[in-house]
């Protein structure tokens, strides 16, 4: 059983939360519900993949968000010629007092908050560095192990996958991301703002709200929320109904889909509702939290039969028509 928060509690961790946000939508204008998702996501724990056309932000928003958690970041670009050991950390020989030593040297994976920008411009080889240190927390480096900082976060930005020069990222790569969300660009009256505000297009330097101690209570707060049994059956019939292979799965999933959602998607989809829950002020999930974050959470995870594509299917399309067709039982 959950052990359930204050009221003063969730009002002080959703000021937290809040604080974060606001910094993000001064620095970010005019993606209010883009930077809710991404403190979201923060809170769940999970990481954040970003798809976007170049110059729309992502970078600047990763930057503003480790500038106001208190986070220390690093950032990678991915590019084609990009190592795994660019990512993890090396051995290299060493001259010391016993002679010659091999000495791990840690790569830029070893912070907080990792920008892992444009990531599907690496090679896949690449991209599956990251795979141990997003689940797990963890690096492995010949036959030693090495723990990463905690917290830690993977926020990825990658280019549509119709660019030239870039690298469709594995499906067990998507999967450890707890959600990907598009970002688009900003209507006329934003847009003068921006040239008008920023003519180097930077946003203002934003300074910490909050800092490690207090993002971690912040997160152990989140999983502190409770999820009703109601809830909880819905999180398992909306994943399971992305599976084509289960029976009472939707029409459109057993002709659109090759692999549904897996129990990760899951854990993810419960871990972004209780945290929205937290941003709200509430002290358990909703339907609503669940069916909000549906496509965020689950349509990354879908991997589509070849002729669901010929006949202009999507995975977000899938993921609304599950929503649509699961019913909400109390």
């Amino acid at each position: 059983m959950t052990d359930l928060l204050s009221p003063a509690d969730i009002e002080r961790h959703r000021a937290t939360a809040d604080a974060v946000l606001g910094g993000l939508d001064r620095a970010i204008l005019g993606q209010q519900q883009l930077t809710r998702l991404v403190v979201t996501a923060l809170l769940a724990g999970g990481h954040v993949l970003l798809e976007g056309l170049p110059g729309l932000g992502k970078t600047e928003l990763v930057k503003a968000l480790s500038a106001l958690a208190g986070l220390h970041h690093r950032r990678i670009q991915f590019t084609p010629d990009l190592l795994p050991s660019d990512i993890t950390g090396t051995l290299v020989l060493q001259e010391n007092a016993e002679g010659r030593q091999l000495v791990f040297r840690q790569g830029p994976v070893f912070t907080q908050l990792l920008l892992a920008d444009e990531i599907n411009r690496a090679s896949p080889k690449t991209q599956s560095a990251l795979l141990q240190a997003m689940q797990e927390g963890e690096v492995t480096v010949f036959d030693a192990t090495h723990a990463l900082p905690r917290p830690f976060f993977v926020l990825a930005t990658q280019n549509p996958i119709e660019l030239d020069g870039t690298y469709p990222l594995p499906e067990a790569q998507l999967d450890r991301f707890a959600v990907k969300l598009t970002v688009t660009g900003v209507g006329d009256e934003v847009l003068a703002r921006i040239v008008g505000e920023r003519p180097d297009g930077r946003p203002p330097a934003a300074t910490p709200v909050t800092d490690q101690a207090g993002l971690a209570a912040a997160i152990a707060a989140a999983r502190r929320i409770a999820v009703p049994e109601a809830v909880a059956r819905y999180v398992a019939r909306l994943v399971n109904a992305t599976r084509p292979e289960l029976p009472g799965s939707p029409e459109i999933v057993r002709t659109a889909v090759r692999w549904g959602a897996s129990p990760r998607a899951a854990l993810s989809l419960a871990s972004c509702a209780r945290a929205a829950a937290l941003l709200a002020g509430r002290p358990s999930t909703s339907f609503a939290d669940v069916r909000e974050l549906a496509v965020p959470v689950l349509a990354h995870r879908l991997v589509l039969a070849p002729e669901a594509g010929l006949s202009g299917q999507s995975a977000r399309g899938v993921v609304e028509a599950v929503v649509a067709a699961v019913p909400e039982l109390a």
